[in-house]
């Protein structure tokens, strides 16, 4: 038994959520998405909340439950509100700026990289050694702030590179003579 399946997903006033067929639509304030789930799975709107079911006891429908309900909550949440990632740069001239729909990142290496920002997406730069990754798809913007966070990975030895913000990073000890 799914624990994530299980519980039904409240829709907060403001968003519409409808079902037909084998796909889900979801319309809010910020963004309208539609998601085509699997037949292992049944998907009903009752009284505000969404529930999600599997339609026999095997294996794949009991792991299509729990992805779907975790989908349709997502899908809920970023027509409503914004999901948000906070990254850090630290090292000496480590830096990032936003120029129109292009993120300039300075990070040590030979030259400037260049990321383009994708729709859907905005990215801010508060400060010079700090960027936030926001938009309405979860799973877009946490794809994104790891695509950044690749560009200079944070080292073992003296910390630098991109990390999410509040990430520890274990220091390791250097040679000793």
């Amino acid at each position: 038994m799914s624990r994530i399946g299980k519980q039904p997903v409240t829709v907060p006033d403001g968003v519409e959520v409808s079902v037909s067929g084998q796909t889900v639509e979801v319309k809010g304030p910020k963004d309208t998405k539609s998601f085509t789930f699997t037949d292992d799975v049944n998907v009903t709107v009752e009284d505000g909340q969404v529930t999600v079911s599997p339609r026999g006891p095997s294996k794949r429908a009991r792991q299509q439950w729990g992805m779907t309900r975790t989908v349709v909550a997502n899908m809920v949440h970023g027509a409503k509100d914004t999901f948000k990632k906070e990254l850090e740069i630290q090292g000496v001239g480590y830096r990032a700026q936003v120029q129109g729909n292009t993120l300039k990142l300075n990070l040590g290496l030979s030259h400037d990289v260049d990321f383009p920002i994708p729709d859907g997406i905005t990215i801010t730069a508060p400060k010079p050694t700090e960027l936030v990754v926001e938009g309405t798809n979860k799973q877009q913007v946490g794809e994104v702030a790891a695509n950044i966070r690749d560009w200079r990975r944070p080292e073992p030895y003296k910390g630098k590179g991109i990390r999410y913000k509040g990430e520890y990073i274990f220091q390791k000890e250097g040679k000793k003579k």
